[in-house]
């Protein structure tokens, strides 16, 4: 057995090690639309997925902090403190609670509680109850029954040598083994006298140790010697300099999901031509032991009706790729990966006879249940670009961090539905303030690679020496000061989203290198000589206008037209004022709570002077003011310094002296590059050292930011 943990390693993981482990749990339950909350011993949320949100019809900010007792009806509260302690004692529990509506209305939910899923957080399982009539079969997972996997989590902490350092309950659960058995043992104590399981252990930790993580599915064993199939998730616990300290794993038993997959794939004979759910620019869920789902977009485009879906009449068009290959293996190569192939062109038959051409793309996600998914955009609407310009998306997804109900909003977000399932590099281009990253985090969330890491880096806010290493990583001893081995970005974000903003500022002498990791998929570390391979989606974001920087010799064409493959274009405020007011009110409401005040209205006078000005700054801008705004308030109105955003603010230059006027344009300009120096300089043509002796001289201080 390798020996146990060094003291240093051992205090870290103590200290840092739960709430690692606790992030990678919280990243895993974050996206499920199943309805998981995590509280703490007092009943208050700490966290809860999308679908908890969505079953009690609230954000999830309006849902973490609060207690249980705010959402159950009031005869009911005396009950609620009664099954806590009642769960608190046995540590698993069952049962319904009788909740209040946001509009008011009362309903009942059921429960499963699971106790110390993370130290002192338990696991609540929420589900609709559903009245069963005599009729009705019993509801199974079929209907909708949570799947097996969300009703409990395995995690546990391991040192670097692989020694169980931390035990949950979940773990003891699963494994059947207590903290006591456990903790101090090498982990291939799970796998007893199972010499593959051992080896791909290994090889798992290995990989996570060079990845930063690694996922897989397989066989895994219980303390009874049963054998259950798992999702497995293990995340290296490192320090800043590096150096390994240990794993975290979550464990989750897929065996219910695997038999599904392989009853899917013993019916491959029938789903050829793919029998699959179409959509248009969206995602619908569904199973091939069903009828294939669509959405009404589809049905209008070849003119069948509900009715006939529902009956069977609606004839389904061959959408099978021109060169096919086998996607579902493809999806079950290395267990969580995906595939997807290249959008083709075609034309479908409708219902009285009539052509039309049509768009396709499908994919194969490998997610729960097994799932294909078809994308089709109607082609008639290529050559009439006007009507385009004005047409109104249906948008599918929810896409809680972008607020607003403009058409020009929709139709930004229509293009994400789009690009998101497909693996193309996205170009976001835009105004400072627009919500690029807000865009690029939305393409993350909807693609397959949604449970991957989605890694950042602002290209503007790292010095030009060091933006190399943040990209690539390098090897000990690469250079000066290079005292071990670092990550780059690029590994990081391995299988997952790499979002590079302010694209524009890469140094022209760093483009080719770049360029050629994008076209190659791989790329070597500052001082290696080894070339890593990698998977990566790629989404760059900038301000700056690429076409004329190639026209100055300040941006390779070859690497712009690499990054353009799918461009979108995000609006200033000032191009959809009607989203100023949904703005306005959800501003104001997040930091009405995290201030702790009670704000109920925003006044007309306010309201009215907020959409009339044109906000430079954009919705950065209009947040900031919203946030002092709230500062300012003392009652249930809003109370808004609108001296700020008066008209007469936007009097004519003629009017000020050249010192107001430079001093004007450089705090706005230090206010939307978030009052990076280095970049406000790049943006207004002059050195670094020019800005900071101009604003020394005209008084410009970071309380003027």
């Amino acid at each position: 057995m390798p020996s146990a943990a060094s003291p240093p390693q051992a205090a870290w993981l103590v200290e840092n090690g739960p709430r690692e482990l606790e992030l990678l749990f919280r990243a895993i339950v974050y996206h499920p639309s199943a309805p998981i909350l995590i509280a703490d011993n007092d009943r208050h949320y700490r966290d809860a997925s999308s679908g908890a949100g969505k079953l009690l019809g609230l954000a999830r900010e309006q849902i973490i902090g609060r207690s249980l007792d705010d959402f159950v009806e009031p005869s009911f509260k005396p009950q609620v403190s009664e099954l806590w302690q009642a769960f608190l004692q046995r540590g698993e529990q069952e049962g319904t609670l009788r909740l209040v509506d946001s509009d008011g209305s009362p309903r009942e939910v059921e429960y499963t509680a699971k106790q110390n899923v993370l130290p002192v957080r338990h696991l609540l399982i929420l589900r609709q109850k559903t009245v069963q009539t005599e009729t009705e079969e019993p509801a199974g997972a079929d209907q909708g029954d949570i799947p097996a996997w969300v009703q409990d989590y395995a995690l546990f902490l391991l040192s670097a040598d692989g020694d169980v350092a931390a035990w949950y309950s979940g773990a003891e659960r699963i494994y059947g083994y207590t903290g006591t058995e456990a903790i101090g043992q090498h982990v291939a104590l799970l796998y007893p006298s199972e010499d593959t399981l051992r080896v791909r252990l290994r090889e798992e930790l290995k990989r996570s140790e060079a990845e930063g993580h690694f996922g897989s599915e397989g066989w895994c064993v219980r303390k009874d010697g049963s054998r259950f199939w798992a999702n497995v998730i293990t995340m290296a616990l490192k320090r800043e300099n590096g150096e390994l300290q240990g794993f975290a794993r979550v464990v989750r038993d897929f065996s219910e999901r695997r038999k599904r997959d392989q009853k899917l794939q013993r019916t491959r004979a029938r789903l050829r031509p793919f029998p699959v759910e179409t959509t248009i620019a969206g995602i619908v869920s569904g199973e091939f032991d069903r009828i294939p789902e669509a959405n009404d977009a589809f049905l209008q485009l070849v003119g069948y009706s509900r009715e006939d879906l529902l009956a069977g009449r609606l004839h389904w068009p061959d959408l099978t790729p021109p060169e096919y290959f086998p996607l579902d293996e493809l999806a079950h190569e290395e267990s969580l990966r995906f595939g997807a192939c290249t959008p083709f062109e075609k034309e479908l038959t409708r219902k009285d006879g009539t052509r039309v051409p049509v768009l396709v793309a499908t994919a194969v996600l490998k997610l729960s249940p097994f799932r294909w998914i078809t994308f089709v955009q109607d082609l008639r609407e290529r050559d009439r670009q006007e009507s385009v310009e004005n047409e109104v998306v249906e948008v599918k997804h929810e896409f809680e961090e972008i607020v607003g109900r403009s058409a020009a909003l929709k139709r930004i977000l229509g293009q994400v539905e789009l690009v998101a399932p497909t693996n193309a590099t996205v170009l976001i281009l835009g105004e400072t303030g627009t919500g690029k990253e807000l865009v690029a985090r939305a393409v993350h969330r909807v693609s397959p690679r949604r449970e991957r890491p989605f890694i950042t880096l602002n290209c503007a806010a790292i010095p030009t020496g060091l933006l190399e290493s943040e990209l690539f990583g390098y090897e000990r001893g690469a250079f000066t000061g290079a005292l071990s081995q670092k990550i780059g970005r690029f590994e990081l974000a391995h299988r997952g989203t790499l979002f590079l903003d302010e694209v524009g500022d890469i140094p022209l002498d760093l483009q080719p290198k770049l360029l050629r990791a994008l076209q190659e998929k791989a790329f070597e570390r500052l001082g290696g000589t080894k070339t890593i391979p990698i998977d990566v989606r790629l989404v760059a974001a900038t301000n700056r206008n690429l076409t004329q920087m190639m026209g100055d010799k300040l941006f390779r064409s070859d690497l712009y037209y690499r990054l353009k493959v799918f461009p979108i274009t995000t609006l200033p405020l000032r191009d959809h004022p009607e989203d100023i007011p949904v703005l306005a009110r959800y501003f104001t409401q997040k930091y009405a709570r995290e201030m702790n005040k009670q704000i109920e209205k925003i006044p007309s006078d306010t309201m009215r002077a907020l959409v009339s000005w044109p906000w430079p700054g954009n919705v950065r801008e209009l947040e900031n003011f919203i946030e002092r705004a709230v500062i300012l308030s003392r009652g249930p109105d809003l109370r808004a310094p609108l001296a700020e955003i008066r008209p007469d603010a936007l009097e004519p230059a003629g009017n000020r002296t050249l010192e107001q006027v430079e001093k004007e344009h450089i705090i706005r300009v230090l206010r939307e590059t978030g009052g990076v120096i280095s970049t406000a300089a790049t943006r207004l043509g002059m050195p670094r050292t020019t800005l900071n002796a101009m604003m020394r001289k005209l008084g410009i201080s970071r309380k003027d930011l």
